[in-house]
């Protein structure tokens, strides 16, 4: 994937700024550790607590990235960094601009700053769009969007660019909202239902408004998502590749309900907002160390390095690199069928050391208690002795 090229800011509007949401004037678009800066171009509000924001460069450009892939915020408030993802919720078929939707969250330090400081001609840091849940990396013949909350973004994404670049792309679409009026894309999304036939759009609300209308083309069911639910909206929910993202424990009650409807967790991928904040730090660590190398002049920045053993081999792992990444460079066996922590597959064991895993799935209490992870899903915080 090519990287943000902004080579053009000049004669953008300048707004008053509070800081790290800066009026754009002249200068270099690239500043420096892998960073771009966008022009905030329009802002609006998807739902009562939900806000889009649209970005450009300061003259017309093409953005290259892969749809269902999140963008890096990096910020300064109240004098310190912040990094926040945020998904895409713009499609590459449509490339001349870029869109992230944020939801106001109660004491959420990001989401509430852009929120309330953001406005149009203003700009913000960025590093490129990244992230391996997207479309070019995981394909299908047939597609079933799983999400809730602001999980819908990156099947927002994906939605758009299949509409726009395949004819009949067969897609069926499940959201779980708190109500109808706290769905996000409504709108949008009942104009691609009205449009494409193959383009199957259903809702599970927790509750309903009165004035509850939708188009004969989309289905909806009141209540949280049930095995039995999905499979009334889906009826073929096993021949689909799934694609999840959403809250913690919306996903792991859709994995649940899933195995209930014996699918293969093969054809399971998902995203997290924890996995795509570590990637965000792991990015800017790389990005950082990527400039001190091309800078000698620039601050020392080193990525921490970690000791894997496995027997009689052992390998360095950079901060961020998953225990499946070492065992594979030496050349182990090691099966890794799913690659995202859902199949259970790559399980070892940790011996000595400490580790941090994002998934735990098909991992038993007792097993956890001795120290099987899934090593698709953990990376090292100490030097590691493992066994296979």
């Amino acid at each position: 994937m090519n990287a943000i090229n902004l080579s053009v800011m000049a004669g953008a509007k300048a707004l008053h700024k509070p800081k790290s949401v800066n009026p754009v004037g002249g200068g270099p678009a690239q500043i420096g550790a892998g960073l771009s800066e966008l022009v905030c171009v329009e802002r609006w509000n998807e739902t009562i607590d939900v806000v889009s924001f649209r970005f450009q460069a300061g003259e017309p450009m093409k953005f290259d990235y892969k749809p269902g892939q999140f963008m890096t915020f990096v910020l300064d408030i109240n004098g310190e960094q912040v990094c926040r993802s945020y998904t895409l919720s713009s499609s590459p078929s449509r490339p001349y601009s870029l869109m992230v939707t944020i939801k106001r969250v109660a004491g959420g330090l990001v989401s509430n700053y852009l929120i309330d400081h953001l406005q149009p001609g203003q700009r913000v840091r960025v590093l490129q769009p990244t992230g391996q849940f997207n479309l070019v990396d995981i394909p299908a013949a047939k597609y079933l969007f799983l999400s809730a909350g602001c999980g819908i973004t990156p099947m927002y994404s994906m939605s758009r660019y299949l509409t726009d670049t395949q004819i009949d792309a067969d897609i069926a679409f499940v959201h779980s909202a708190r109500s109808d009026a706290d769905i996000i894309f409504k709108s949008s999304l009942e104009t691609m239902a009205n449009r494409f036939n193959a383009f199957k759009l259903s809702y599970a609300l927790e509750s309903a408004t009165e004035s509850l209308l939708f188009s004969p083309k989309i289905s909806f069911d009141i209540g949280r998502l049930t095995a039995q639910m999905l499979q009334t909206l889906v009826p073929d929910v096993t021949e689909r590749t799934v694609y999840l993202c959403g809250p913690e424990p919306y996903m792991q009650a859709v994995k649940a309900l899933l195995a209930e409807l014996n699918f293969d967790m093969s054809r399971l991928h998902h995203e997290s907002f924890a996995t795509a904040e570590k990637a965000a730090r792991n990015q800017l660590m790389q990005a950082k160390s990527s400039e001190t190398d091309e800078n000698p002049q620039a601050e020392a920045f080193t990525l921490p390095t970690f000791n894997l053993a496995i027997g009689d081999r052992s390998t360095r792992l950079t901060q961020g690199q998953s225990l499946l990444e070492g065992i594979e460079s030496e050349g182990l066996p090691i099966i890794a069928a799913c690659r995202s922590g859902v199949c259970g597959a790559c399980k070892c064991q940790v011996l000595e050391g400490e580790t941090v895993s994002t998934s735990v799935m098909t991992l038993s209490a007792a097993e956890i208690d001795v120290g099987f992870v899934l090593a698709c899903s953990t990376t090292l915080i100490s030097d590691v002795t493992l066994k296979l």
